[in-house]
């Protein structure tokens, strides 16, 4: 099956500033999720992503993949219920 999900991963490492957010947007709407890419004060970027499960998966590893912008040193990531009501992929 691929049910709608909603992944929350944290990306860490050289990703602020360097077009991270904006590659990641496009990626997403490539695989047509919705949800946002955000700044965090410490340094992360914030991915909220919803859609189709495999969608999900496939952003994830391109997260992973060493082909972002910048340097991605780690990404935790979890795994809950589509909340909904998102339009779009927001950069913030």
């Amino acid at each position: 099956m691929d049910d709608d999900v909603r992944l929350t991963a944290w990306v860490r490492g050289r990703v602020q500033g360097v077009g991270f957010r904006w590659w990641v947007r496009s990626r997403a709407l490539e695989l047509g999720l919705t949800g946002s890419a955000s700044n965090l004060v410490d340094g992360r970027v914030e991915v909220i992503a919803e859609g189709p499960r495999k969608a999900c998966e496939v952003l994830l590893e391109l997260l992973r993949g060493g082909t972002t912008p910048g340097r991605v040193t780690g990404v935790s990531d979890r795994w809950t219920e589509p909340r909904g009501g998102l339009q779009g992929f927001a950069e913030r």
